[in-house]
C-alpha cells in the first residue's frame, strides 16, 4: 500500500498516530493483565513479577510500538484523552498491589508518617495528580514509593532495548534476564512485598 492510501482510512496523520497508540497500550496492557491474572490475588509478590515479565517480554517482541509510546515524543503530536485509559492501564495493574498490599497491612513504618511532617506533606502535594485516581488512605509516601519502582521498571526495560546497556550488563539473553530479575528482587524488597 502506498503510504498516501493510508489517508482514505484517516483524516491526518494525529489520527493515524492516536490509532497506532492506543493499539499499543492495549496491546501492552492486555499482557499485563493476563500475566497477573493467572497469578493469585494474595501473592503479592507474584502478582508484581508477573507484570514486570510481562511489559519486559511484549517490549521486547514489539521494539517499534515500545518506541511509539516509551520513546522519544512524536514533534507537534498532542495525545488526545482517549490514550489516557489505554495508556493506564498497566499502571493501574502496579496500583492495585499497592492498593492490596496498604489492605493487607504490608505498608512499611517510614511509608505511614504523619501527613503533618513538612516533607511528607510537600511530596503529598506533588503528588495530587495521581492521588485523585486511588481510594483515600494509601499514604504519599508509598505512592512516591511505587512511582519510583514504576519508572524503575520502564527505565531499565528502555535501558535494554535502547542499548544502553551495553558494555554494562553482559550481552547474552540469560544475562538480561539475570540482570532483570534481580531489579525485580529489589523492587520488591522495596516496596515490601518481597
Amino acid at each position: 500500500m502506498a503510504s498516501s492510501a493510508l489517508y482514505r482510512y484517516f483524516k491526518s496523520r494525529d489520527e493515524l498516530l492516536t490509532r497506532l497508540i492506543i493499539d499499543a497500550y492495549d496491546s501492552l496492557g492486555a499482557a499485563a493483565e493476563a500475566a497477573e491474572a493467572a497469578v493469585d490475588r494474595s501473592d503479592l509478590a507474584g502478582r508484581f513479577t508477573a507484570i514486570c515479565h510481562a511489559v519486559r517480554t511484549w517490549a521486547l517482541a514489539h521494539p517499534n510500538e515500545y518506541a511509539l509510546i516509551y520513546g522519544s515524543p512524536v514533534p507537534g503530536y498532542v495525545a488526545p484523552p482517549d490514550t489516557v485509559a489505554p495508556a493506564s492501564r498497566v499502571t493501574t495493574r502496579l496500583m492495585w498491589i499497592l492498593i492490596d498490599a496498604t489492605a493487607a497491612g504490608r505498608v512499611l513504618a517510614a511509608d505511614a508518617q504523619a501527613p503533618e511532617d513538612p516533607e511528607v506533606g510537600t511530596a503529598a502535594a506533588a503528588l495530587a495528580p495521581i492521588r485523585s485516581y486511588l481510594p483515600p488512605g494509601i499514604p504519599a509516601p508509598l505512592i512516591q514509593r511505587a512511582l519510583m519502582v514504576w519508572t524503575g521498571l520502564f527505565g531499565v526495560i528502555s535501558f535494554e532495548l535502547y542499548g544502553q546497556l551495553h558494555q554494562v550488563v553482559g550481552e547474552q539473553p540469560a544475562d538480561r534476564d539475570t540482570f532483570f530479575a534481580e531489579c525485580i528482587r529489589r523492587w520488591l524488597q522495596f516496596m515490601n512485598l518481597g
